[in-house]
């Protein structure tokens, strides 16, 4: 049986959210109610299938729109987890969402360019007499543009202290001074940041919940009981986000003053395995798109497939890592098997999972079939050295 090449069904985005204690909330409301608010679902382009946006963001969204909002500090984000987990997709579905004009409207800083003390005139610009005065700063000059920008401050914890220092000036008060002497008001902006900080401790904390979730949820099936919780839906304790995320944020930043400002935190856990098999039907999809395009080659495959190609997932990679997998174990095949001359115009592939060894079972590998018109097969025999490793 193959699977349909179709879109995965929609599923919540495994993030968890944290309203950061102390912040006030002054909110002047302000112009007519917007009746189009930030819907929780928004256009799906990042790498986590269907995502969704965090209620925590939407809902700062929502009140922004309608006026209820402090109006004298802009909305700023910190985006915690692994790489590869969707935090920058996430915040480019914002700025989707908020302007038409992505170029404009989204603005993305690579903070790991900032790593010095010299590069924060690279941030704002030279002051009068040094070189590259006249050329402005880097974020004055979009920010110039486009005031209301959804800002993206991508790997954060790389900023020299000096560039977050600027940064706190910009969350606290709405405004940055350029190397000009010239002001900036982007009160109206949001402010992005992402971080990798703590994404070890967030991975096991929530591999710990799921395990213990699967638990409860095997006994209460045992026992017959109502109200079973799936191990995907788990929430980190605010016990956790205390002890141990808060001091290693306290460690690395240096001052309360900093975190202070930052609205909500959003944890992002690690791929759940529904999770995993529709990142693998995407990929497939991906490449069965393009070989019917290019080759005129339909391509199918078995749901066992997509549980070999999810076990390739590594937490540290995030989807990356099914990414890889999926070329190094299909798209290789595929290719060997066009250069050996193997692919017969327009005809349909299938791929299987078959055993290295017909007496060990252990050891799975993936195989391309050839489907005939009367639904026959014969599997390919792809010489080496182009075969991939299994």
């Amino acid at each position: 049986m193959s699977e349909p090449a179709q879109a995965p069904r929609s599923m919540e985005l495994s993030v968890v959210s944290h309203k950061v204690p102390g912040q006030a909330s002054t909110s002047n409301f302000r112009g007519p109610k917007r009746t189009s608010v930030a819907s929780p679902r928004l256009e799906n382009r990042g790498l986590r299938p269907n995502s969704v946006l965090p209620l925590c963001v939407s809902a700062a969204i929502r009140r922004k729109e309608n006026g209820w909002y402090d109006e004298e500090h802009p909305l700023v984000f910190l985006f915690l987890g692994s790489s590869g987990i969707g935090k920058t997709e996430l915040a480019k579905q914002v700025a989707r969402y908020m302007h038409k004009d992505l170029k404009k409207g989204f603005i993305r800083m690579d903070m790991s360019e900032f790593q010095e003390k010299h590069e924060v005139a690279k941030f704002i610009g030279s002051p009068p007499g040094y070189v590259g005065h006249e050329e402005g700063g880097q974020l004055t000059k979009l920010l110039k543009a486009c005031p209301n920008a959804v800002v993206l401050f991508d790997e954060v914890d790389k900023a020299h202290p000096d560039v977050l220092t600027i940064m706190l000036q910009l969350f606290d008060e709405g405004r940055l001074t350029d190397g000009k002497g010239k002001t900036i008001e982007c009160k109206d902006a949001i402010f992005i940041m992402t971080s990798n900080i703590a994404s070890d401790e967030i991975a096991q904390h929530a591999l710990q919940l799921r395990q213990e979730a699967e638990d409860v949820s095997r006994r209460k099936l045992a026992d017959k009981l109502e109200d079973v919780q799936k191990g995907d839906d788990v929430k980190i304790s605010r016990q956790f986000k205390e002890s141990v995320i808060r001091p290693i944020l306290k460690a690395h930043y240096r001052r309360d003053e900093f975190l202070g400002r930052i609205n909500e935190i959003v944890y992002f856990l690690p791929f759940c395995h529904s999770e995993l098999l529709q990142l693998v039907t995407k990929e497939l999809n991906f490449w069965a798109k393009k070989a019917k395009q290019r080759h005129d080659i339909t391509l199918q495959w078995e749901r066992p497939v997509l549980d070999l190609l999810a076990g390739g997932y590594n937490m540290h990679y995030g989807a990356r890592s099914i990414k890889h997998e999926v070329e190094r174990r299909v798209v290789n095949q595929l290719a060997a098997a066009y250069e050996q001359e193997l692919l017969p115009k327009g005809c349909t592939l299938r791929l299987t999972v078959q055993s290295e060894d017909q007496e060990d079972l252990s050891t799975p590998s993936l195989r391309l079939e050839v489907v005939g018109e009367d639904s026959t097969s014969r599997t390919l025999d792809i010489r080496p050295p182009l075969s991939p490793e299994h």
